[in-house]
């Protein structure tokens, strides 16, 4: 894992920022506690009952099914259709951050929010209101189990959402009247059969005063590093209890815990270049995390890699050949080039692709070489004895969760799909994920690289070598590490002569794309890395070390910065009544 976890408590706050305290206006057609009428429309009895008798003894639960069942059962205003589909979702968030910087503690907080997401939409599975302003309300819900106070939270969000959904109903047949009608529509909205799963609730345990100290002395290491510009940590613990309940009967209550922590360093070499590391660690079980003696001994070679990039040759030349990467910058390639092209985006109005992204066309066809398969299983919760945080038993739609084979033997032969149709793909596979407060969109869970012609990390080394001695070139390249936009962190020049490697700075890779995944990739290795990664929804990318025939590398066309114009402030404090004169 290699990013730090998402600013949850900044979007926590912009979240909260317009809601609490801001007055709500209220439609007096709104939902009302009277009895029902001959023009109430009760849920599915047999379906709510059963839901019900799930939420018994959870007050959030309860609250929110009742607010539901009401409002199903009641709310139509004066020319608006009543509602034919309502979704709450909230997620119960318990997070914790601590960051440290030079030794010494700069944050530690902790917050308990809980996020209300609520759907109304009126019209139909084949067309409805979900569209501009009618995708959704947030809403800020009581930490304590209040129903009334609960309910009342509950209800001026619904009316919002459903008064915003007639408006967007209307603005969405009036967009359509600018396009020829499709002679296969694809559906707006996918039908789903109720789902009943409660699992555990999820409590977040954290000893604060120990994870403090340890993010201290993991940054006081700088002082032993004089050429080391930054050396900051952080520790962010996460527990999430996401619950939902839709008016088809179903009611979810699904529960995980994410734990990450990131060391960040950089220095500048003597031309100015800024060179960077931030090894990072995220799991879903505390007991997995590095212990402290750990951390200690990963930043320590941190910093001395630091020290060695500031110190390494630039890249000058321009090379076209084989560049091996191992698994941890495998899986960033990975992510980019194939996680993010496989997921199920339904089109703007009136466009008729299938889906967007680099894949959007390569449906049935070949996107990887034949040896390569590429399976996305959000039900896989270890692997190799890793623990994998992208799992989860319940989507953010209310689906259960779905393995699925996207590329088998090279051939894109799925797409990760939600609720929301796309072409060819009438239903959920159990991939419609978001942040809280936000709206679902298809999203990975765990995607699994395999490999039908596995080879070890050495005989890769070796064939690579074998390469550059056959076309008399000097040395190959092999990449441990990569920075942001697929960028070389870590880059090592291979010599074909003896083997020996050489750290390099400054280099770009040319061409690494899509294409490059189709036709320059040649092998894959036996070493699989689980990676970890934060986001609105947590992912976990699995892949093997990659091996393409021929790539290019350059120097990367970028400015240095200048050099600080004074020295740094002293490693030891000075006497009382002495002046810091500085290092040299």
């Amino acid at each position: 894992m290699k990013r730090t976890y998402p600013a949850l408590l900044s979007a926590i706050l912009f979240l909260a920022a317009p809601i609490v305290g801001a007055p709500v206006p209220v439609s007096e057609h709104a939902v009302n506690d009277l009895p029902a009428t001959e023009t109430a429309r009760p849920l599915n009895s047999s379906a709510m009952a059963a839901a019900v008798e799930a939420a018994k003894g959870d007050a959030l639960l309860e609250a929110l099914l009742t607010e539901l069942s009401r409002s199903y059962t009641h709310l139509k205003m004066a020319q608006v259709q009543a509602p034919y589909y309502i979704e709450y979702r909230v997620n119960d968030v318990d997070d914790y951050n601590a960051e440290a910087a030079f030794g010494a503690l700069v944050l530690s907080q902790r917050v308990h929010v809980r996020i209300l997401r609520v759907v109304v939409r009126i019209g139909d599975y084949k067309q409805d209101s979900y569209f501009s302003q009618g995708v959704g309300e947030t809403n800020i819900l009581p930490l304590d189990n209040d129903p009334i106070a609960l309910r009342h939270q509950i209800w001026t969000a619904t009316d919002e959402a459903y008064k915003s959904a007639g408006e967007a109903f209307a603005e969405k047949q009036a967009a359509l009247k600018q396009f020829s009608a499709e002679p296969n529509a694809v559906d707006d909205f996918a039908k789903e059969p109720p789902v009943i799963a409660l699992d555990p609730v999820v409590t977040l345990k954290v000893d604060q005063k120990e994870w403090k100290k340890t993010l201290e002395d993991v940054t006081e290491l700088y002082k032993q590093y004089p050429d080391v510009q930054s050396s900051t940590a952080s520790a962010r613990f996460t527990g999430v209890n996401e619950y939902f309940v839709n008016s088809e009967g179903t009611v979810t209550r699904d529960g995980h815990a994410t734990y990450s922590v990131q060391f960040n360093s950089a220095a500048q070499a003597p031309d100015g270049m800024r060179v960077t590391r931030n090894p990072a660690w995220m799991v879903a079980r505390e007991e997995e995390l590095p212990s402290r003696d750990a951390l200690l001994s990963d930043a320590k070679k941190t910093l001395e890699t630091v020290v060695a990039l500031r110190n390494a040759p630039i890249v000058e030349e321009e090379y076209r050949g084989p560049v091996l990467f191992a698994p941890d910058a495998a899986d960033d390639v990975v992510a980019s080039l194939i996680g993010q092209n496989v997921v199920g985006r339904k089109p703007q109005l009136g466009k008729p692709n299938r889906t967007t992204g680099s894949f959007a066309s390569s449906y049935k066809t070949r996107v990887l070489p034949n040896f390569l398969s590429v399976v996305d299983d959000p039900t896989l919760k270890e692997f190799q004895g890793k623990s994998t945080v992208g799992s989860y038993d319940v989507d953010s739609e209310g689906v259960k969760a779905q393995r699925v084979t996207v590329i088998d033997k090279g051939t894109l032969t799925n797409y990760l799909v939600g609720r929301q149709p796309i072409r060819d793909f009438s239903a959920s596979n159990g991939h419609g994920r978001a942040a809280p407060g936000v709206f679902p969109a298809p999203g990975l869970g765990v995607l699994v690289v395999k490999s039908s012609e596995p080879q070890s990390a050495a005989t890769l080394r070796q064939r690579a070598l074998q390469i550059v001695a056959d076309q008399g070139l000097p040395y190959a390249y092999r990449v441990d590490t990569l920075g942001p936009g697929n960028t070389p962190r870590l880059l090592y020049r291979v010599y074909a002569k003896d083997g020996h490697e050489e750290l390099v700075r400054g280099a770009v890779f040319s061409e690494l794309d899509v294409r490059a995944m189709r036709s320059d990739l040649i092998a894959a290795g036996d070493d699989p890395l689980v990676s970890n990664r934060s986001g609105g929804a947590p992912t976990t990318i699995i892949s093997p070390s990659l091996l393409f025939g021929e790539l290019e590398v350059k120097r990367a066309d970028t400015s240095k910065d200048k050099l600080p114009e004074y020295p740094a402030p002293p490693l030891v404090a000075s006497r009382s009544g002495q002046q810091d004169k500085g290092s040299d």
